[in-house]
């Protein structure tokens, strides 16, 4: 462990923040991966600009060829003076971003970078969105759409967006790795997010089916029912991807390619995996529920957190931690690992004392031989305590 490493591990785990607001998440530090296999294959990049005007993206998206992802948390984050701005800024004549698309093999495209933009036109195009707290034209305060004067209107439509298209022939990992570069803006999209605007149905609904479970908040202390950073989902991945495939992580250059190789599969559209079976789907959704009521059946408010003897308190919630426990924990029923949730407590608790096994599950985490560590001590304290 490098002096840096040892450094970040002693000064304690730091939450994330989102608006300047704690999250109750640990920052993890997944680590580099292979340097050596990240490297991005241009020879396989695909990228077209289509440029298009508001109304002609517009009616794609009315017509179903644009996807917007309805469901994506950060659409609700914008302030109305925000929209309104940004419809302002467009009436002004001041160009707008670039906005990211992905095309898949059947022609569809869907937005990942300017999701948030292209649903305040649709919006204010359908009259939802009445301008307000203007700058440049006050006077249209109060407007929408249907009521502007004509000349605005077509100012509005004709407007163009500069609209770049990763083609089907792309490779996801190479897809991934483009909106992680450019996506650098002042709230830089997370990894699941990117997931999430890449996936398709298979994916989300199993997700977001998973962290609706009552079992799930109640494990993780509420800490995401006002969630925005698509976190929680992130965790149930990370259930699911290790459940099913654990053995299969250490070709992987790290832990984003593993989980967007998962999300393929859980959608249906991995090249060379079977895609999950519902009785498999139906199967994960019984295991992540049993994890999680054993999980507060043993730890209750500590369970996923780092709470070290010497601590007074347990932590934010930690991924690694909630990764390797849940999955030991879908093995066994709550109802069996209560009478020795004292003991098993103490020695998860005890386990973090242990240098190799706390830099597992607090630095570089996405390193292989980490993920092997933190997942085995959690199976062999459950085997050891139970009968």
């Amino acid at each position: 462990m490098s002096a840096e490493e040892r450094e970040r591990t002693v000064s304690g785990p730091r939450q994330e923040c989102f608006d300047d607001a704690p999250t109750d998440t640990e920052v993890e530090d997944v680590g580099p991966g292979v340097p050596e296999r990240k490297a991005l294959d241009a020879g396989k990049l695909r990228i077209v600009p289509k440029p298009l005007s508001v109304r002609q993206a517009l009616d794609l998206v009315d017509a179903g060829d644009i996807a917007l992802a309805q469901d994506f948390p950060r659409l609700a984050l914008w302030t109305s003076r925000q929209r309104s701005l940004l419809v302002e800024s467009v009436l002004v004549g001041i160009p707008l971003p670039a906005l990211y698309f992905h095309q898949d093999t059947q022609g569809t495209l869907h937005v990942v970078d300017g999701v948030q933009r292209l649903t305040v036109l649709h919006r204010f195009a359908k009259g939802l969105e009445p301008l307000t707290e203007l700058e440049y034209f006050p006077e249209l305060s109060g407007k929408t759409f249907d009521t502007l004067d004509t000349q605005f209107r077509r100012r509005f439509q004709g407007a163009q967006l500069a609209i770049h298209v990763l083609e089907p022939s792309t490779p996801d990992e190479v897809k991934f790795d483009v909106f992680r570069r450019i996506n650098t803006g002042g709230s830089p999209l997370t990894a699941q997010e990117i997931r999430h605007l890449m996936g398709r149905s298979g994916s989300r609904e199993l997700l977001t089916r998973l962290t609706a479970l009552p079992s799930f908040a109640e494990a993780t202390g509420g800490a995401f029912q006002n969630e925005r950073r698509m976190t929680d989902r992130e965790l149930a991945l990370r259930f699911c991807a290790f459940r099913v495939a654990f053995d299969e992580y250490l070709p992987f250059p790290g832990l984003d390619a593993f989980l967007l190789d998962f999300t393929r599969r859980l959608d249906g559209t991995h090249p060379q995996k079977p895609a999950l079976t519902d009785a498999e789907r139906e199967g994960l959704v019984s295991d992540f529920d049993r994890a999680m009521r054993s999980a507060t059946a043993v730890f209750g408010a500590s369970a996923f957190r780092k709470y070290p003897p010497a601590a007074t308190k347990p932590g934010p919630l930690n991924r690694a931690l909630f990764e390797s426990w849940a999955v030991a924990l879908a093995d066994h029923a709550p109802e069996a690992l209560a009478p020795r949730s004292a003991e098993i407590s103490a020695a998860a608790r005890a386990l973090l004392e242990d240098p190799a096994y706390s830099d597992a599950v607090s630095v570089s985490t996405g390193d292989a031989l980490r993920v092997a560590l933190r997942f085995t001590r959690a199976r062999e304290i459950l085997q050891r305590e139970t009968p």
